[in-house]
């Protein structure tokens, strides 16, 4: 089963890892974030070996995307952010695992102080959910 695993954050300035720019998370004890790193490593190591990491990517400041809509007949392009929100998508995990429970599962790693996580399953080309 294919999932995408949504990674919506706000950092100041805009950086990845995500965590080391969000105040909520600097403001954790040491330890507490060494924690938070170490579990998302093991899970991304585990995932690697178990073959269920498909692909990740980072993604650039809102700020330097552009926007296009459908207006008066046609697209219609402007400048990023493309929404007016305190969270932007910050990057994505693609993930095959065997059930949804492993995919839940994974998906609890990455949540963390000042960011929202969004697990959802992907869908074969004919709108089947099956992905």
């Amino acid at each position: 089963m294919k999932y995408v695993i949504l990674i919506h954050s706000n950092p100041e300035p805009w950086g990845h890892p995500t965590s080391d720019y969000i105040e909520a998370h600097r403001a954790l004890p040491q330890d507490q974030r060494e924690q938070l790193n170490a579990d998302f490593e093991a899970v991304l190591t585990e995932m690697q070996e178990r073959g269920e990491l498909l692909g990740a990517e980072a993604l650039g400041d809102p700020a330097a995307s552009r926007l296009y809509r459908w207006r008066a007949g046609g697209p219609t392009a402007s400048d990023g952010p493309y929404a007016e929100s305190k969270e932007h998508l910050a990057g994505f995990f693609l993930i095959d695992v065997a059930t949804q429970e492993r995919a839940e599962e994974v998906a609890a790693v990455f949540a963390g102080p000042g960011e929202t996580i969004e697990l959802r399953p992907v869908m074969w080309p004919g709108g089947d959910g099956e992905g």
